[in-house]
């Protein structure tokens, strides 16, 4: 067995009736089998079931995530009374791109455009073994809450939402999701190509490609002539 601390907040705390409490699963549970544990406790929990977020020792996870003993949970659900928001994320852990799709989207919605960036296997002729991420993370976040101010000024959309992985990462694995909603689908397509496109030029993120003869930093798509720019009124 395995001890597990499980931290309620917002409407999951009033609806279990306390805030934390230690509580021990078998090896080899997941988070999914603990929100199905609380919520056949609690069965109003189930109303939520699509919209709120599950963290593990702070890292929003998916539901498949294999829990260890030690681990703290916590029930994440909408901020603000229960409103779906925009939110800008960074993780080094797996992006839950499904959880976070199902919490974003209201019934207001008639589109939902999902950008995924993935590690693919080669880079300019040569294979990829793998990639690591790193960020000035508080400009990063910044900077992302800035796309999200110039993408709500140009495109007619509800929501918009973006996660960045950070450190390792494996050949297949999603590096940054971006996830737009709207009324109709022309202004979440174009508002999720926008925001990927600025992404990549202003936010303060840098890849390193791993390879069988040695390793690289990437240059950012676009940053190099922000540089140029910036150096001829110097």
């Amino acid at each position: 067995m395995m001890k597990i601390r499980v931290l309620f907040f917002g409407l999951t705390h009033e609806l279990a009736g306390f805030q934390q409490e230690v509580v021990e699963v078998p090896d080899g549970a997941s988070l999914a089998g603990l929100w199905e544990r609380y919520a056949g406790r609690f069965p109003r929990l189930n109303e939520l079931s699509q919209a709120v977020l599950l963290a593990v020792n702070q890292e929003i996870a998916p539901r498949a995530r294999v829990l260890q003993d030690g681990d703290e949970v916590a029930f994440l659900p909408p901020v603000s009374g229960g409103s779906n928001q925009d939110y800008y994320l960074l993780t080094r852990s797996s992006i839950p791109t499904a959880d976070l799709v199902r919490q974003q989207k209201a019934c207001e919605d008639g589109a939902v455009v999902v950008f995924e960036g993935v590690v693919r296997n080669n880079s300019k002729g040569r294979r990829t073994l793998y990639l690591e991420y790193e960020a000035y993370e508080p400009m990063a976040i910044r900077k992302m809450q800035e796309i999200g101010v110039e993408v709500r000024r140009k495109f007619e959309i509800d929501h918009v939402g973006m996660m960045h992985r950070l450190g390792r990462l494996e050949i297949g694995e999603t590096s940054v999701a971006i996830i737009v909603t709207s009324a109709h689908r022309r202004a979440a397509f174009g508002a999720c190509q926008f925001a990927i496109d600025r992404l990549k030029q202003i936010v303060p993120i840098w890849k390193k490609e791993y390879f069988e003869d040695g390793s690289v930093w990437a240059e950012g798509e676009g940053r190099e002539r922000v540089l140029s720019q910036n150096n001829t009124k110097l």
